[in-house]
């Protein structure tokens, strides 16, 4: 066999589309694939929006049955909505297991394991009644907000916000010790200043003034009522403004650093399997075949 011609097996990962979990070589089980685990196709697009869709109506249907009055007057038709809902996303869950080539481990994965907890609580209540006699089966409706955690799957700008927030870590550090040399030194301050006949009665209580202050939550339950006090309260105050800035500037910057070097798509060529191709490109990088259009979002 021709080097050249060779197919190309993409080597494992992490994430829902990864061959980590078996991507199928071709077949029904290929073209399930593409529009489940791939959002960057016509198909896998519509697939991902309307699937948003679908979680974000069963959780508005269980906040909604959670109210009394409501409960009281819609609670079957909230009902039958959410035995659909539970039918549609456990069809869902089973096509994920069926389109690829080691289900168990896409089951054992962290989005594996939310999507049987979208579906779970519901069959529980279903068919094991008596748990009321352990803990109110009610409970596990609670449970269902899970899916919610769903969308974190069809958001591909998820893994690239982490990414900025990982390589931040250390310079968001340095600047909460400096935070925490701040209202320290201010809490004291504060403790020399106004003394425990204002209220400061330790510097513990003063620096939770300081943190307070500083968040701009300010609960009132202390102030300062020294003009002295107040003089250092003020600069506090307008401190805090400008902190609080802070890690979101740098957190912005580097989110801004990565998507200008790179814009990973989930693109995969149907021929070699490889996958990782640019946006602009209209060819697979290591066999030449033709790729799949790529649907900008919008």
């Amino acid at each position: 066999m021709n080097p050249s011609t060779t197919p190309i097996r993409p080597q494992a990962g992490g994430d829902a589309a990864d061959p980590e979990f078996g991507r199928p070589l071709s077949g029904w089980r290929l073209r399930m694939y593409t529009v489940i685990f791939e959002a960057d196709t016509r198909a896998g697009r519509r697939f991902d929006l309307w699937l948003i869709a679908a979680v974000l109506a069963s959780v508005l249907v269980v906040l909604l049955d959670s109210v009394q009055d409501l409960h009281a007057r819609w609670g079957t038709l909230f009902m039958a909505l959410e035995i659909g809902f539970t039918a549609l996303f456990t069809v869902e869950y089973l096509a994920r297991l069926a389109c690829v080539r080691r289900p168990l481990r896409y089951a054992t994965s962290f989005f594996g394991v939310i999507d049987l907890l979208a579906v779970l609580p519901t069959y529980l209540a279903l068919f094991v009644p008596g748990l009321h006699a352990l803990v109110d089966v009610r409970i596990l409706r609670l449970l269902r907000i899970f899916r919610i955690l769903k969308l974190g799957a069809y958001v591909a700008e998820y893994r690239a916000l982490g990414e900025a927030l990982a390589a931040s870590r250390r310079k968001i550090t340095v600047f909460l010790f400096f935070v925490l040399m701040v209202v320290l030194v201010i809490g004291t301050l504060m403790y020399v200043v106004e003394g425990p006949a204002n209220g400061f009665t330790s510097i513990p209580i003063s620096i939770y003034w300081a943190i307070t202050t500083m968040t701009t939550v300010g609960f009132g339950d202390i102030a300062p009522k020294t003009d002295l006090g107040r003089f250092i309260a003020s600069f506090q105050m307008l401190l805090g403004w400008g902190i609080l800035a802070v890690p979101t500037g740098i957190v912005s910057a580097e989110f801004t650093a990565r998507r200008v070097r790179r814009e990973p798509t989930t693109r995969t060529c149907h021929e070699c399997l490889s996958e990782g191709h640019e946006v602009s490109a209209k060819f697979c990088r290591d066999c030449g075949a033709p790729l799949p259009a790529h649907e900008v979002g919008g």
